[in-house]
């Protein structure tokens, strides 16, 4: 008995590189190895790891969906033939909607940081403003490395449009203000104005058992 339903599609990849395809070919038709130079070029690996093979699954996904259609097949020398996609209504109303909802609405994911932090109690009160000062540390080094980096994109580019840059200042503003916390916190632990109870002290709260 043959089976005539049609093959199930791959769940939609709402992934950075989806967005960052769907985006691409909303300025213009192009091949997956073009998308992919481009997300180098203009530094998207600053979100997302780029990778050839998540790079032309993702297109795949996205054509099965019919948020993009192959509109060319081209071939320079002896290269392997190239597929070029262009953006489907579909994918635009997609890649619309989709951007409003992510710019628009707060995300409910826990920041990396949230799970250390529920469990640092472990690592005893010494070490815990140790790893902390480390953070610190790292956190002002990553801050500096952006703020250089952006000074040199700016030196090349001195009439850069600040919307191009604007993921950039959100990640710095974001790392000042976890480096801040993080200050005020050992400064807290270490004078006692935050204080670290002791396991009895816990246990007999009910909070240890």
């Amino acid at each position: 008995m043959s089976d005539d339903r049609p093959p199930r599609q791959r769940p939609l990849p709402r992934t950075p590189v989806a967005l960052s395809v769907l985006n691409l070919l909303n300025e213009r038709a192009m091949h997956p190895y073009e998308m992919r130079s481009l997300m180098r070029e203009r530094r998207h690996d600053r979100a997302f790891r780029i990778r050839e093979s998540s790079v032309y699954d993702t297109v795949a996904r996205l054509a099965e969906r019919g948020f993009i259609e192959p509109v060319e097949v081209n071939r320079e020398g002896r290269r392997p033939e190239r597929t070029v996609y262009a953006i489907t209504e579909a994918g635009r109303d997609e890649l619309l909607v989709w951007l409003w909802e992510l710019a628009s609405e707060p995300s409910a994911e826990y920041p990396a940081f949230a799970a250390p932090l529920m469990f640092i109690y472990a690592l005893g009160k010494d070490r815990a403003i140790a790893a902390l000062q480390q953070r610190a540390a790292r956190l002002e080094a990553e801050i500096s490395s952006s703020d250089t980096f952006r000074r040199a994109v700016l030196a090349d580019w001195p009439e850069l449009p600040r919307i191009f840059g604007i993921e950039d200042e959100y990640a710095q503003a974001m790392r000042q203000a976890e480096l801040a916390w993080v200050r005020t916190t050992v400064a807290d632990l270490r004078d006692g104005t935050f204080p670290w109870p002791t396991t009895d002290e816990l246990k007999e709260g009910g909070f240890m058992s």
